[in-house]
Parts: structure tokens; C-alpha cells; sequence
């Protein structure tokens, strides 16, 4: 490689990097002891706080009790004080809104005491509820930019946390965010809604079976957070992935992900660094770090906690990605998070693990040594099948974006047909329960691996299977379809609704038989769901053609983009569904539909404008002066007597002119002033915009394949993949 001016600075500065922060010493401050450091935590709390006020907040984070107003103020004061012994300088309400990022107000600590000083105030009415301003966040319709006025309200169940900075650290209070007309305008709102009336339904599920001693019911989940690392040299020489997060120009590098040697791989010296100290400052914020290593892709890692209740995990999770783009800063680094922001190698994903359980009955989807015979996991099990096979479509919806589109469906993602994998052992209890009862299952056992020296390893009763969007794990299932940029707040709360509507529904079934007919009206139940919905268990290869068209005979619904999908969002089932739990009403739905039909729309069309300037501005230009150096050539060839190889000549001519006629198209494309709303237009992007973007594509990346390299503006995937 020999490259450009910039190329070339941009690769001295990646080889010659150096740290600019001392090193982190473990031995003087282990993980243990700095974790939890930094959030008012219930030790925290029982420490500052009385007795009965403590005992107050414990019981609504436990069991979801109302909480009671008149201990906001001890709280509030006791909040504050342990804030400004840890450096906090102000507060700031953080909240989640429909932009699928964190946003945050700051306020001072500090008020005048009205005589020329200042004291530290904060009182339990600003604890409580903040108004920050509504009409600059989406709302699909449901606000006017006139309409401004706007809430935060505290969520006591996850706890508050002291953001560092260098200059000054902030106190975040993590809050809910609604309109002034009630309506929700976050992901955190419906998500507690959602929990809320699965905790009601799971409840009524244990009660039947006998259980009176009966713990608060909460979901839980942990998002395996997939994410690539490139020197920030080529990044900020990369104006698609500064302003779109994904390369929209990039030939094939000479070797790829072929060798199949990243994944696992020794994680190099200063991407190890940087894990480490994201993982420090994760830990200090009591988020539960468990696992880092080589994803597939080269340059491409993956960072995963143990699992939390949903709430919690969903806000940790937006942590976690603030967390990994500031610290990849401190080395140099860029993290980005789009789900393809390289063609032609894997793109990154977010597996979401999602469970539900309690104090008193553990993971009520643990299904223990023999699953045949434990009534209760069977039936939650059922709920979790009958759920997803009502409502395919809908969480097909959830996880759609355009950048999700460039994913799902290739041979490294799930495919847009959502399916489940339940493994031999219970796929084979299923069938049995759907041939008429359930005898026996299927045992785990030992596996010898043939050296003596090696133990005998414990064998699992089934396999696992990479390629399902929703797969059961052992005692959780987990949906492999999210995209690693996304929110996991919507998903984790759909996955809550649709299970409440299923539990409701087994438990009204089973409350009509009573307790003497239990056990004969449970497997008649799980016949039914069955009989009903044993289509959406595959065990096999999602990424095989066979699949998709054994999948069309089944019924299942295959949403291959965005736009197909995201009407679900409002289809009848789903506003049944919401609606009668509270959980979203049908105008906030359709708001959601609008705003994520209006995202899909700006992101495809920034993408066009940086494909044509770049194409414009950059590509055209270099093959230009190529060709004006290859012609150069050939004229003083032909004046010295020889014969000219114009055959590089005549090449490049046709891809620039293949190059600027795709341009002209894509212009066009973006120029149509269609008439409808946001759907409509979706639709013009995807069939219209999106193709004329490949093709100029196509003809620029041909163009890197042949232009001399010295003239290549832009930083290659050769060198951003490979150089760390």
C-alpha cells in the first residue's frame, strides 16, 4: 500500500499511537471493590436514609408499590448530599426518547441565597418531576411545535448514578418522559407498562398452581452488544461513516472474515486497553460486565452482562453504548454501532436475552431435570410459543430500521422470518404434548472427549442453533434479530405485552377448570398452542432457501424491510393488545409508526446526499486525474513511436462513465417530489433510492479496484479492518 497524502498520515498516526491516560492498576483497586462506586445504590440508601424511608423505597422497588410522595424530600436531600461529596456539580433527569438515544437536562446544584452567595438546593418536587421541552423530541403528530410543554418523572427502580468528567460530575436521575396530555413520548413509559401487566398475568399463572407466597414478577434481560473499532483517523476521513455510521463506498479487501480466524481471536494490545477501561467505568455505574472477545468480522468485538430486570437492563444498555464510544476516544479509537457499517463482512447485531422470575419461584423459565413433567415452566413456555406466533409480524416490527435492513436476512443474521428454536430435548416434549401427552425427555449426559487427561464434560440435552431470531438457551430465549444500534426499551417491552396477553389468556382457561381438573386442562391447553402455533417452532437452518419456503407453506410472515413491517406497529392484534393492558394507546402507536417510518426516510436520504457528494467530490475526481495520467501517457507513447496499452484507459473511462450516469439516476431518485405521508414515501426510498445508491456503488467500487492508489482519497476496508 502506498496511498495518499492523508492515507498515509492517517496509517503513521494509527501505527505510531500512544495512550494518553496513565494506566489502570488493578491491584490497588480491584473490579469488586469499584463497582457500584458511583450509583445510589440500596447499601447507599440504607446507609443516608431512616428506616421507614428506606423500607418504603425497598418495597416499591421490589414489589412495585405506589410510591409514597412524602419521602421524596428525605431522599431528595439525602441524594444531593452524597452527589456533592462524590463531585457532582448539578443533576441532570435522563431520559429515553423516540430518537432511540439518551437525552439529558442539566441543571445547577447551586441557587442564590439572596444575599451575594449561593447554597446547595434540591428538593423532592425536583426529584420527582422535571419539564424539559417536548416539541424538539419525535412525537409522530401527537405534539405540535407550538405544543412544548413536557415531563420527566422519576423511576425509583433504577437507581440514580454519578456521570464523571474531568472538569465536574453530574448526578443523572434516570425518569420517564410523557407529553402534557399524559401520552408517551420515550421508550421507558410503555416498557413499565408492559412490566406491570406481565407481573399482574404471571402472578395469576403461579397462584393456579398452588404457590401463596408470590414475589413481584419482573422480566429480565442482558443485550449482548456487538461493535466494530477502527483507528478515528480513518474515521474522520470517512465523511459516510462520520455522518451515516456505515461505509457507503468500499471494495473487498484481499482477505476478509474467509480464514474464519478474528472470531475468538487474541484481542490486540490496545483494543484490550480500551475494553478495560470501559469495563472500570461500567463497573462503577453497577452495570454487571460479564463477557468481551473477537466477534467475526475482523475489527469487530462484542461486550455482554449478566442478565438484570428489564428496566434496569434497557437503561444499562444505553450506558453501555455512551460508555464504549467515549472511552474508544481516550485510545484513539472510533466505536461504531451500526448494524452494517462494513459491506461484505459480518454486520453486528444485539442479542437480547430475555427471561421472567421472581424471589420466591426463581426463573419461572427454568425448565429443570425433567421438563415432561414441571406443568408450571411447560405453561409458561406455551405462553412465551402461543405470544410469539401471534405476534411474528410485531416483533418483526420492533427491530426494524434501515439499517437493520442491510442485516437481517444474510448468511450472519437471522432471517426477517421470526421462528423459534427450542432444541431437541423440548422441541421434543412439544411434539409429544402435540401427539397427545408428554412421557418422557430427552436426558443431558456426558461427553468423553478421548484424552485422560482432559475431564468428562457434561453434556447438554440439545444443541444450539446460530442461525434462529428467537432462540430458548437452557432457562431464557434469546432474540438474535435486534440491531446492535437499537434502543433493546421497545423490543424487551413488546416481548412483556404480548406474554401478559398470552398469560392472561391461559390463566382465564385454567381458572375455569379449578384446581381439580388442573392438570388434564393444562394439556389440553398446550395441545392447543400446538395445534395453533407449533408452525413457528424450527429447529433447523434459518439461512437455507429451504427454510424460506418451507416457512411461506407454514404461514409465517416474512417482513424482508422496513417498510413492510413497520405497519404492523398498528395492525388491529397489536392495538388490541396494547391497549388493553394500558400499555401504549392507539394513537401513540400510530405516532411511533410515523416517527419510525420518518427515521427510516432521513436516514436512506442523508446516505443518497453523502453517496452523491462523496461520489462527486472525491471518487470522480481521483479516477479523473488517473485517467488524465493514463492519457497523458499514452500521448507521449504514441509521440515517441510506441504503441500505447490503452487498455487501463478504456476501463476506467467506462466505469466514469458508469459512475456519473449512476449519479445522475440517484439524483433524480432523490429529486421526485412524491405526493402521501411517510409510509408512502419509505416506499419510494426503498424502491427507488436504495437501488440507484448500489449502483453507483458498484461502479465507484470498481473504480478502487483499478485507480492508482496514491489518488484513492478515501481510507480503504484493507487498511480500517486490518491497521489497529
Amino acid at each position: 500500500m502506498s496511498g495518499s497524502i492523508s492515507r498515509l498520515q492517517a496509517i503513521s498516526a494509527v501505527t505510531n499511537f500512544k495512550p494518553t491516560s496513565e494506566p489502570l492498576n488493578f491491584r490497588e483497586s480491584p473490579s469488586h471493590e469499584v463497582f457500584g462506586a458511583n450509583i445510589f445504590s440500596l447499601a447507599v440508601m440504607k446507609e443516608r436514609l431512616p428506616k421507614n424511608i428506606y423500607k418504603s423505597l425497598k418495597q416499591t422497588i421490589d414489589d412495585g408499590n405506589k410510591l409514597d410522595a412524602t419521602v421524596a424530600d428525605v431522599v431528595a436531600t439525602a441524594l444531593k448530599d452524597w452527589a456533592i461529596e462524590n463531585g457532582a456539580t448539578h443533576y441532570a433527569h435522563v431520559f429515553y426518547p423516540l430518537t432511540g438515544l439518551t437525552a439529558e437536562k442539566h441543571d445547577s446544584f447551586l441557587a442564590p441565597d439572596g444575599q451575594g452567595g449561593a447554597i446547595a438546593e434540591f428538593s423532592g418536587k425536583t426529584l420527582i418531576q422535571g419539564e424539559p421541552d417536548a416539541s424538539s423530541f419525535p412525537s409522530g403528530g401527537i405534539r405540535s411545535t407550538f405544543e412544548a410543554r413536557g415531563y420527566t418523572a422519576w423511576d425509583i427502580t433504577s437507581p440514580a448514578y454519578i456521570l464523571e468528567n474531568p472538569n465536574g460530575n453530574t448526578l443523572c436521575i434516570p425518569t420517564a418522559f410523557v407529553s402534557w396530555t399524559g401520552e408517551a413520548l420515550d421508550n421507558k413509559t410503555p416498557l413499565l407498562r408492559a412490566m406491570q401487566a406481565l407481573d399482574k398475568q404471571a402472578r395469576r399463572v403461579l397462584k393456579i398452581f398452588g404457590h401463596t407466597n408470590i414475589a413481584h414478577v419482573a422480566s429480565t434481560a442482558g443485550a449482548e452488544q456487538e461493535y466494530f473499532l477502527i483507528d478515528r483517523n480513518f474515521f474522520f476521513s470517512r465523511p459516510d461513516l462520520l455522518n451515516a455510521g456505515r461505509t457507503l463506498f468500499g471494495a473487498k479487501p484481499p482477505k476478509g472474515q474467509e480464514f474464519e480466524d478474528q472470531y475468538f481471536g487474541v484481542i490486540p494490545d490496545r483494543v484490550l486497553a480500551c475494553m478495560l477501561d470501559a469495563e472500570r467505568e461500567l463497573y462503577k455505574l453497577g452495570i454487571p460486565i460479564k463477557t468481551r472477545h473477537n466477534e467475526v468480522a475482523p475489527s469487530q468485538y462484542e461486550i455482554a452482562p449478566v442478565y438484570e430486570t428489564s428496566n434496569l437492563a434497557a437503561d444499562h444498555q444505553q450506558l453501555v453504548m455512551i460508555t464504549l464510544r467515549r472511552v474508544a476516544e481516550k485510545y484513539g479509537l472510533a466505536c461504531l454501532l451500526a448494524e452494517k457499517p462494513f459491506t461484505g463482512i459480518n454486520g453486528s447485531g444485539k442479542h437480547l436475552n430475555f427471561s421472567l422470575g421472581n424471589a420466591t419461584q426463581g426463573n419461572l423459565l427454568e425448565p429443570g431435570d425433567s421438563p415432561h413433567e414441571n406443568a408450571q415452566f411447560l405453561v409458561f413456555c406455551g405462553a412465551v410459543i402461543r405470544a410469539v406466533s401471534k405476534h411474528a409480524a410485531l416483533l418483526r416490527a420492533v427491530i426494524a430500521s434501515a439499517g437493520n435492513d442491510h442485516r437481517l436476512g444474510a448468511n450472519e443474521a437471522p432471517p426477517a422470518i421470526i421462528s423459534i428454536f427450542l432444541g431437541d430435548q423440548l422441541a421434543d416434549v412439544f411434539q409429544q404434548i402435540g401427539a397427545g401427552g408428554a412421557k418422557t425427555s430427552k436426558q443431558s449426559g456426558t461427553l468423553n472427549i478421548g484424552v485422560d487427561v482432559l475431564p468428562t464434560l457434561p453434556k447438554d440435552a440439545g444443541d444450539r442453533n446460530r442461525t434462529s431470531p428467537f432462540a430458548f438457551t437452557g432457562n431464557k430465549f434469546e432474540f438474535r434479530a435486534v440491531g446492535s444500534n437499537q434502543s433493546i426499551g421497545a423490543p424487551i417491552m413488546v416481548l412483556n405485552a404480548i406474554l401478559a396477553e398470552s398469560l392472561d389468556y391461559l390463566a382465564t382457561e385454567l381458572e375455569k377448570a379449578g384446581p381439580d381438573k388442573l392438570n388434564a386442562t393444562v394439556q389440553k391447553l398446550l395441545k392447543e398452542v400446538v395445534d395453533q402455533h407449533g408452525s413457528v417452532i424450527f429447529n433447523g437452518n434459518g439461512y437455507s432457501e429451504e427454510w424460506h419456503n418451507e416457512a411461506a407453506k407454514r404461514g409465517l410472515p416474512n417482513l424482508k424491510t422496513s417498510v413492510e413491517a413497520l405497519p404492523q406497529l398498528t395492525s388491529a392484534s397489536t392495538v388490541a393488545v396494547f391497549e388493553k393492558y394500558g400499555i401504549l394507546s392507539q394513537r401513540e402507536l400510530e405516532s411511533r409508526q410515523e416517527i419510525a417510518f420518518e427515521q427510516y426516510n432521513k436516514a436512506v436520504n442523508v446516505e443518497a446526499n453523502l453517496t452523491l457528494e462523496i461520489a462527486r467530490t472525491s471518487i470522480f475526481p481521483a479516477a479523473m486525474r488517473y485517467q488524465g495520467q493514463l492519457a497523458a501517457t499514452a500521448a507521449s507513447l504514441k509521440t515517441a513511436g510506441l504503441e500505447p496499452h490503452t487498455a487501463m484507459l478504456n476501463q476506467v473511462t467506462d466505469l466514469m462513465g458508469k459512475l456519473m450516469s449512476a449519479v445522475h439516476k440517484l439524483d433524480g431518485a432523490l429529486g421526485h417530489n412524491g405526493h402521501g405521508g411517510a409510509a408512502d414515501h419509505a416506499g419510494h426510498f426503498r424502491d427507488a433510492v436504495l437501488p440507484a445508491m448500489s449502483e453507483v456503488r458498484e461502479a465507484a467500487d470498481a473504480l478502487e479496484g483499478v485507480v492508482a492508489d496514491d489518488l484513492w482519497p478515501l481510507p480503504t476496508y484493507q487498511e480500517m479492518l486490518f491497521i489497529k
